[in-house]
């Protein structure tokens, strides 16, 4: 039996609530896939943990950063920031048989057709402004004065990077490079924790939090590398919007506040391939 490619995001297991839905996951196949884009939880430990349960369970496990696993958060004893954070977090992977965005793409060939999956780590540079910003600096003291600040302003260190936005116009040109050389006869299933185009965030309840969500400079990458889907998180507004025709799946769970009050079971595994591949044939 052919296994699926399955994606969560945002499972923030500091949560007790949320720790017990990620105790339930569970492949229906020994073949499964599972993408887990970023916001796993704040602590190391945490991230461990939940990390470790999954690759027992699931064939392979794909994880990208999101903004929580780079917070240097206070009561955790690996006070590690920025880079030197992040690459601690892609070592602890390796040892647990996790694929990171520092590894090589893997090639799908399950349902659905072969495609690479590429993990990556883009963050943003404030470039999703709310209206009436002229520029990031604008954009941002608008955020302030509607009183919207991403905790990342002071959990979130760019070191050794001046700024988030020098960090994420780096990130941006490493991948670049690694998908363009991704054989062109391929697909991709592009995973990353931050939406690759602004249009998710145009439902969010405070606009101004856009900034804290992507970089205009990932606006095309669905179409320049021949995406099959594009999963992301950060939102915790799960959904399904397709641009271009390429399907982009906010795959988040969020925090019990959000997830409890609806009326579907939590930590719902959603099915990138081979539902895509339907999507490619009109199906």
């Amino acid at each position: 039996m052919q296994g699926s490619l399955v994606a969560i995001s945002d499972l923030h297991v500091r949560y007790e609530d949320n720790r017990r839905v990620v105790e339930t996951l569970r492949p229906e196949s020994d073949h499964d896939w599972l993408l887990v884009a970023g916001d796993v939880g704040d602590t190391v430990a945490d991230i461990e943990w939940a990390l470790s349960l999954l690759a027992d369970r699931f064939e392979k496990v794909v994880w990208v950063p999101g903004n929580h696993e780079l917070w240097t958060p206070p009561d955790d004893p690996v006070q590690l920031r920025g880079e030197a954070r992040y690459r601690y977090l892609v070592e602890l992977c390796r040892r647990l048989g996790v694929v990171t965005p520092e590894d090589p793409y893997l090639l799908w060939e399950g349902m659905g057709g072969s495609a690479v999956i590429a993990p990556l780590f883009v963050l943003y540079d404030y470039s999703f402004w709310p209206v009436g910003a002229r520029d990031a600096q604008e954009a941002l003291a608008l955020a302030e004065n509607a009183g919207v600040i991403c905790t990342d302003e002071f959990m979130l260190h760019p070191d050794p990077y001046p700024s988030r936005t020098a960090w994420c116009r780096a990130r941006v040109e490493i991948t670049e490079a690694r998908l363009a050389a991704v054989d062109k006869a391929l697909p991709t299933v592009l995973v990353n924790h931050f939406p690759l185009v602004r249009r998710p965030t145009r439902v969010l309840r405070h606009p101004e939090f856009a900034l804290w969500c992507g970089t205009e400079a990932t606006a095309d990458w669905h179409r320049r590398f021949r995406a099959a889907a594009v999963v992301y998180g950060h939102l915790h507004i799960p959904s399904l919007i397709h641009e271009d025709g390429v399907p982009h799946r906010e795959v988040s769970l969020g925090y019990p506040r959000e997830w409890q009050p609806r009326s579907t079971a939590p930590g719902r595994l959603v099915r990138i391939l081979p539902e895509a591949a339907a999507v490619r044939r009109g199906g």
